[in-house]
């Protein structure tokens, strides 16, 4: 969930949204829509360490309640911004007929695209709104690693598994003996390895789990083995 994504992102040029996407409610602007020399020249902005204001759609909480379930009552509330990292933001479609814009979007995890596309169309000097959003990368994994649901069946399911061990391979590894490996298959606490971040746990070739440090010991966060 932590690891940075990348998207293609579709949005309407000329119009603006209450939820920031085509699930709201759409107002049509007076103003033009920007050039695509006004779009490029305003994607540097959003693009390295940003701070980032939450969209009131979203499940963050604000005195215990959702976000999302304020806004449906009519309500918004004040929203800290968050940072974020947004590795690359590049224009790769503009259709100005079509008041149409594409984006190809890699960013940290917990950035929110539809205020990306918002904040950029108002830097521009109109307004925009997310018609479409594909996700295809999350870390190492691919959307060629996809598999579509009508090529999927019983008996060929196990084919299209992601052995544990390939999804966690960006993860920095730590063997343990073999002495210690009950410990780490009851999910109990090892000395701190010196990492920033997860890593994974691993004894004979054998992926054990995955550990983040805290302090002076490291916990599990997903066991793997069995005891």
């Amino acid at each position: 969930m932590g690891l940075q994504k990348t998207y293609t992102a579709t949005a309407r040029l000329g119009a603006v949204s209450d939820t920031l996407d085509a699930e709201g409610e759409i107002a049509t602007l007076e103003t033009p829509i920007p050039s695509e020399n006004a779009i490029e020249a305003a994607l540097p902005a959003f693009t390295g360490d940003i701070l980032q204001i939450p969209p009131m759609v979203s499940a963050l909480k604000w005195e215990g309640k959702r976000l999302y379930d304020l806004h449906r009552k009519g309500i918004s509330v004040e929203r800290e911004p968050r940072p974020v990292t947004v590795h690359r933001f590049a224009l790769t479609n503009f259709d100005p007929a079509a008041s149409i814009a594409i984006f190809e979007i890699s960013c940290s995890s917990g950035t929110y695209v539809r205020t990306l596309i918002a904040d950029l169309a108002e830097r521009a000097g109109s307004g925009a709104y997310l018609t479409a959003l594909r996700r295809t990368t999350v870390g190492p994994l691919t959307i060629q690693d996809a598999i579509s649901p009508d090529d999927l069946a019983p008996e060929s399911l196990h084919n299209h598994i992601i052995r544990p061990a390939e999804v966690v391979g960006h993860l920095p590894g730590m063997v343990v003996s073999g002495d210690s490996r009950d410990a780490v298959c009851h999910g109990r606490r090892l000395e701190s390895r010196g990492v920033k971040g997860s890593y994974r746990v691993i004894c004979e070739d054998e992926l054990l789990a995955v550990y983040r440090d805290e302090g002076e010991e490291g916990k599990a966060e997903v066991v793997l083995c069995a005891g």
